[in-house]
């Protein structure tokens, strides 16, 4: 039998290969074919660890599913810091077999896997809703108010009526028992899902933003004050969906 070639043994430990294609793989001396089962070693013991962590960001939900409470809902926010923009949360309810072991905090992922693990969130959740906060709403009512407002709207809007709610930090006025969490999208399934959904959707507007509003890179900083924007500030002035209550605006650009 024709001994596959080195790029085709790579190719091969791409795919889900069987223990046998590895003993098999394991007795060719060919220092490329060892190098590349090597490398699918540490690619599947990297595999191994990402899956133990997702099972330790599971155990929250976990634990309430085996007390009968069905809907658990994450929530999350994105955009509380920027200059510029609403700030955007999610509510998400994950199926009892969700298995999207990739799912994590949306800061620690590209902003590659965040596109790909939001459409297959959307996909796979029970149920996902968006709740936004203008930057007119958290200039009337401050950042940490329209924050709570539309975490609010994002769990009302949800098509199924959470049992219970797990929050990062901060608590929402509902009449719904709710676990708040410190950096809680780095240790909820369910958070971390919202997180990405938060995310990318904010992502998506403030790119829609760059392109109504040039000159600030909205579509690169999100509307954070990084040297881009500011200079954008200087030449253009301010937009209308600037925050004006926020510094340095309210300083030199409010009368």
């Amino acid at each position: 039998m024709t001994k596959l070639s080195i790029a085709q043994v790579k190719e091969l430990l791409k795919t889900k290969v069987t223990a046998e294609v590895l003993a098999n793989l394991a007795r060719d001396e060919r220092k490329g074919v060892q190098n590349a089962l090597v490398a699918y070693q540490k690619r599947q013991a990297k595999v191994t660890q990402a899956k133990l962590a997702f099972a330790e960001r599971l155990r929250l939900e976990q634990n309430l599913w085996t007390q009968g409470i069905e809907y658990v809902a994450g929530v999350d926010e994105v955009g509380r810091g920027p200059l510029a923009g609403p700030v955007v949360t999610a509510a998400v309810i994950l199926p009892h077999d969700f298995d999207l072991y990739e799912v994590n905090d949306s800061k620690q992922l590209s902003v590659a896997k965040r596109e790909e693990l939001y459409g297959k969130i959307l996909e796979q959740a029970l149920t996902v809703n968006i709740g936004v906060a203008s930057n007119r709403v958290i200039d009337q009512v401050n950042i940490y108010e329209a924050t709570k407002m539309a975490m609010k709207e994002a769990v009302l809007g949800l098509k199924l009526t959470p049992q219970h709610l797990l929050v990062d930090a901060m608590p929402i006025e509902l009449d719904l028992p709710q676990t708040k969490l410190i950096k809680g999208d780095a240790k909820s399934a369910s958070i971390s899902a919202a997180s990405i959904v938060a995310k990318v959707t904010r992502d998506h507007l403030m790119t829609f933003y760059d392109r109504v509003y040039p000159g600030y890179g909205f579509s690169q900083n999100d509307g954070y004050g990084t040297k881009q924007h500011l200079a954008g500030l200087v030449e253009h002035g301010t937009t209308p969906i600037h925050r004006m209550t926020f510094e340095p605006i309210k300083s030199k650009y409010v009368k």
